[in-house]
Order: structure tokens, then C-alpha cells, then sequence
């Protein structure tokens, strides 16, 4: 069920009637608005929720765009109407969210939006609406992009850690938030030139949305933020009003015989009829999977590459799943695409800024072995850099957002030294081996010169593999010598497409249309590959541990992380959090390399933890 969604909250209960009061003109056909409410987090994958536990909290960017989709071509509705609250979305999801707003107007569909308050990122994606209006005592925070980058040197001395890393890359500077209290110069260039591509890209939506050119737009933002009406008075909004005005301004416009839907196209979640006595053995049908498709119709098969990548299996509960991008359950998916006849094409959504290069590999693989049998694409959303770029690289096309942050071609390794938090709590721990280089991953000190040389010859290896499959999957498309690409270096998807690292600017509907031109199908459905499972297919693998069990030797390994270093977390992450919430989840982030690095001693992620506000 979705959560950004259409909700009949109590203030528009009271001006919404259907149809509306207006002139008196009356037509012979019902015309509809639909109504969007924008709130809570925008995920990729769709999660099942039957009960409605997520309402207010998650929905998928892929359900999202479905119903606003619908919304346009349905002949029945002639406009839409947005309102939002604390909505969190990538900048990458904000470009594609946008450009299928900009499509009702192609189709004469006209926008309307009324908020209380607005970002910089939720006003480029409000900024080009047909009427977009304000409550009067509104507050418009255009004032430009601003980042912060994590460090956690002293965190670690702290403890009594120290982390020894290797680079491979110039700019391949994923271990300096574990090494360093700030960036290096080829770091900081490398997050410079980043947030040029980002702010260039936020500049020219809006420069579009207002009818401006961008060094307006520009000077516009060096003079914010703005109250409600010096953002009219700068042509930046086009109404001041408050909810009823508003509501009064759309009934005037489409009569009286308009009724506003507030829950277009959503999935329904599940109806009980009290009076029927076999109404429950409906219900856990439908839980159990009943209703779900069948497979057998032509279909273009979505395969989600979401957060950190890491080897293994997840352990999905009900009661809260397992994060991250787990590979043998991403190439157990991508390999029974590439043998069910009825998958024509395969969409690969890619959301992850990297993770280990072993699990990376895998993922790679399956799609080579899709590429093989039948197209593959990728699609990149908010984040597809290093081990998020390794997995898309041997595709057919690469799809790419202006502002997706992509590449970071490299690796890194190492270990966090210990010693000195065990001397704190008065523990020694005496080393005994057999073997010359059995101790090169010991926690208790540094690598040595020929250790350091032994580590950096191996990732070499690695990061040579890794090279080969960018070499080997974009050929002449790329611009550059890849050596001048590679080195750990970012890109935004416009830098990206420049350089030929992807091939086309587009969201995940421009991919997917893309996939079925290339599969030569015209009539197909779109299929989430595997399917969710149902609250109660989760509920009894949870309680009886019975269900799918991995069909290869990799290994489970879910990532637990507060209370691993010391109490310290468990007491401080939840103040943080209510305190500084983006800045704790940075900080869990950047936690979460340290246990990668234990576990993969290699990894492929992305230069640093930025928090973009």
C-alpha cells in the first residue's frame, strides 16, 4: 500500500465534496482530479503491506509513478492536485518524480500544487506545476546545496581503534572518513566537482519549471531563502492562498460536476466483511498469496540493486526486513529471469552506493549470464557508484538520472587496528602463528612495509578485474581513456553520459519502455522480480525457520551494527537520531564500512558519507 498517497486528511475533507459547487455548469461526463498527497520516505523496491503497517512511512518510487501514470492517461481525469509534508526523497527520485508531473501539461493536464513550505530539493520538483501556491505564512528555502562529509578518526582513537587502509585510486578515497579528520585535496576535488554537476543539474529543473534562464535562477538563490511573498513578488510561486482559497480557485476552473479521487490507483489493502462468517479464509488466502500473477504473459522483469552490497542472503521478517543488496538473493533473481521464457527483458534498478567487490562480482555475473539469453538494462537512481557502477557496467544500455551519482571506479581494503581499546579495559591479547604472513589481517597492529605491499598487489588484481569489465562493457562509448575515468572519481549521470559511461538520460519508465523496444513487445506487464512475499509467507518462515534456503555455498551474513564497538552507540545513536538524524544515519553508514572491511577486506564503495541538504 503506498504512503506517499492520496489521503483524505481533515482539512481536505471540507472542501473537497464531490462533485463540487461551482457555476452551475453542468457536463454529461463525470470528470475526476486526482488527488496526491506527498509524504514519508521514497524507497525502490516495493515492499507488501497488507495491514497498512507502512501508511505515512515508505512507498516505492516504481508504485509512485505507476499511479501517476495512470492519472495521465486516463481520459477521465483532467487535472491533479498535489499537497505534501515531510517528504524524503533522493535527488534522483525528485528528477524522475518531476518529469512525470511535466507530463500531464504535455497531454493538457494542468498541476496544481498547495503546500505549507519548501525545500530547495522539494522545490525543484513542485517548481514547474501549473499553479503552484503557498499558505500565506510559508516559508521558501531556496538557498542553495549544502553537503557535509563524515570523519571518524577521533571516534576511533576514542575506542582506542585505528584503521590502516590501502587505496587503490588517487581519488578512490572511501577509507579517509575511517583514517582522516577531513579530505584529502584529490577527495575534496572529487566531492567539488560533484556538487558543481548536482547544483547545475537542481539550477537548470528550476531555470525549466519557472521559465527562467539559470543565472537567474542563480541569483534568485544567493538572495534566499524567502517568505511567502517576497517568493511572489520573485515570480518563484504563482499564488499566496490559504487551503480554502485554493480549493475555491480549482472549483472555478473545473465546475461543479468534478469530484477529486484521494486515493487514485492505489492498491487496496484488505476489505473484511464482518457479516460473512467465511470472510477470515478469504483474508489468509489472500495473505498466503493467493491473488498474486501468474506468470506466462509477456512481461519485462524489475530487479532491484538496493542499498549497501553485500554477500549472502537476506532474512526477511515481518517484523522488520533485512537491509541491503544481498547477492545471492539479487543473481538467484536475475538467473530465473534468464530462464523464464516469459520475461522478455530485465530492468536492473540500481540503488546502492557499493559495498563488497565479492559480492559485486557475483551480481555481475548473473547479469552476464541474463545479457546472454535476453536484453538487460540498467537503471540508475539516486546512487549507482562503485560496486553499484560494477554491476551495471555489462549491461545492454545504462540508463542514468541528470542527477544519479555514479562510478567511483576503484577498491579498498584494510583493517581497523584494536589494541587500544582492549588496553583500556586492561585485556592483552598474545599473537602466535605459524606461517610468514598468517598475521597480515591481525587487529593487534599496522601492516608492515611487504604486508602493505602484499595488500596493495592483491587489490591491484581486484581493481584490475573491476577495470576490465567497465573496458569490456563499454568499449568505444567511453569519451576517455578509462585510466582518466577510473581512480575512484564521481560523476553526476549528466558528467556520466558526457564521458560514456552511461548511455541515456531517463528514469526508471524511460528504461523500462527502452527494455521492450529491445525485446520487440509492445503488450506486456511490468513484473518485481522475486515477488514480495505476503505478511504470512514471512510470519511462518519466521516462527518455523522453514522456506527458501540458499542454493550455493555463499553465507548468510545480515548486518548488525549498534552496540558493536561499545555501549557508547546504544546510548548516544538514539539521541542522535532524534537530534541529528541525517547526520546519525551518515555515521551508521560509515560504521557499516568498518564491518565490511572485517568481513570482505575488500570493498567497493563510494568516496565518503555526504549528507546533502
Amino acid at each position: 500500500m503506498s504512503t506517499i498517497r492520496v489521503r483524505s486528511i481533515a482539512v481536505m475533507l471540507a472542501f473537497l465534496p464531490a462533485p463540487f459547487a461551482a457555476s452551475g455548469q453542468v457536463t454529461e461526463e463525470p470528470k475526476k482530479v486526482a488527488h496526491f498527497h506527498l509524504t514519508g520516505v521514497v524507497t525502490e523496491t516495493p515492499q507488501e503491506d497488507p495491514f497498512g503497517f507502512m501508511s505515512g512511512q515508505m512507498t516505492s518510487l516504481k508504485d509512485l509513478l505507476r499511479r501517476l501514470s495512470e492519472a495521465r492517461m486516463d481520459p477521465s481525469i483532467r487535472g491533479v492536485v498535489v499537497t505534501m509534508s515531510n517528504l524524503s526523497m533522493g535527488l534522483a527520485q525528485v528528477e524522475e518524480l518531476r518529469n512525470e508531473l511535466d507530463r500531464f501539461k504535455a497531454v493538457d493536464k494542468r498541476v496544481f500544487v498547495h503546500v505549507d513550505s519548501l525545500t530547495m530539493g522539494s522545490y525543484a520538483l513542485l517548481s514547474s506545476a501549473s499553479d503552484l501556491s503557498v499558505v500565506p505564512t510559508a516559508d521558501l528555502w531556496l538557498h542553495g546545496l549544502y553537503a557535509e562529509g563524515l570523519y571518524a578518526k577521533n571516534l576511533l582513537e576514542k575506542l582506542g581503534c585505528q584503521a590502516d587502509i590501502v587505496h587503490i585510486g588517487d581519488y578512490k578515497s572511501a577509507g579517509e572518513i575511517l583514517t582522516r579528520t577531513g579530505p584529502s585535496e584529490e577527495a575534496r576535488a572529487n566531492i567539488d566537482w560533484l556538487l558543481d554537476g548536482l547544483y547545475a543539474g537542481m539550477v537548470d529543473m528550476i531555470a525549466d519549471g519557472r521559465d527562467m534562464s539559470p543565472d537567474q535562477v542563480r541569483r534568485l538563490i544567493d538572495d534566499g531563502p524567502y517568505t511567502a511573498e517576497r517568493a511572489l513578488k520573485a515570480g518563484l510561486i504563482d499564488s499566496v492562498m490559504y487551503r480554502d482559497e485554493f480549493v475555491e480557485n480549482v472549483k472555478k476552473i473545473f465546475g461543479e460536476s468534478v469530484t477529486i479521487d484521494n486515493r487514485y490507483a492505489e492498491k487496496s489493502g484488505l476489505d473484511i466483511d464482518i457479516s460473512n462468517p467465511f470472510a477470515m479464509f478469504s483474508i489468509i488466502g489472500e495473505l498466503l498469496g493467493g491473488g498474486k500473477k501468474k506468470a506466462g504473459r509477456d512481461s519485462i522483469g524489475i530487479v532491484y540493486v538496493e542499498g549497501v552490497i553485500v554477500p549472502g542472503y537476506a532474512e526477511p521478517s515481518p517484523f522488520g526486513g533485512s537491509s541491503g543488496a544481498y547477492s545471492g538473493n539479487i543473481r538467484e533473481a536475475l538467473i530465473h529471469a534468464a530462464e523464464d521464457d516469459s520475461v522478455k527483458a530485465v530492468v536492473l534498478r540500481v540503488d546502492s552506493p557499493g559495498g563488497s567487490a565479492l559480492a559485486s562480482e557475483i551480481i555481475w555475473h548473473a547479469t552476464q549470464k541474463v545479457r546472454a539469453k535476453k536484453p538487460i538494462i540498467v537503471s540508475m537512481g539516486n546512487v549507482a557508484g562503485s560496486g553499484g557502477y560494477y554491476v551495471s557496467c555489462g549491461a545492454d544500455a545504462i540508463f542514468a538520472d541528470e542527477t544519479t551519482i555514479t562510478a567511483s571506479i576503484g577498491v579498498v581494503g584494510g583493517k581497523i587496528i584494536t589494541t587500544g581499546m582492549w588496553d583500556k579495559i586492561g585485556i592483552s591479547w598474545v599473537p602466535y602463528q605459524r606461517g610468514k604472513n598468517a598475521d597480515l589481517m591481525n587487529s593487534l597492529e599496522p601492516f608492515d612495509d611487504e604486508q602493505r605491499a602484499r595488500i596493495t598487489g592483491w587489490m591491484d588484481e581486484i581493481y584490475g578485474v573491476f577495470k576490465e569489465h567497465v573496458q569490456r562493457g563499454r568499449g568505444d562509448k567511453l569519451t576517455k581513456d578509462l585510466e582518466e575515468l577510473a581512480g575512484g572519481r564521481v560523476f553526476t549521470g549528466r558528467q556520466a553520459l558526457d564521458n560514456g559511461l552511461v548511455d541515456k538520460i531517463g528514469g526508471l519508465h524511460d528504461a523500462i519502455e527502452f527494455a521492450a523496444r529491445k525485446a520487440s513487445i509492445s503488450d506486456y506487464e511490468v513484473r518485481v522480480i522475486p515477488e514480495s512475499k505476503s505478511f504470512l509467507d514471512m510470519l511462518f518462515q519466521e516462527m518455523t525457520g522453514k522456506g527458501d534456503r540458499p542454493t550455493d555455498i555463499s553465507v548468510r551474513m545480515p548486518l548488525r551494527l549498534s552496540g558493536q564497538f561499545s555501549p557508547l552507540f546504544d546510548t548516544v545513536l538514539p539521541l542522535l537520531n532524534r537530534l541529528e538524524p541525517l547526520r546519525a544515519k551518515a555515521l551508521m553508514r560509515g560504521i557499516q564500512r568498518i564491518e565490511l572491511l572485517r568481513k570482505e577486506r575488500v570493498i567497493t564503495m563510494m568516496p565518503t558519507e555526504i549528507i546533502i541538504r
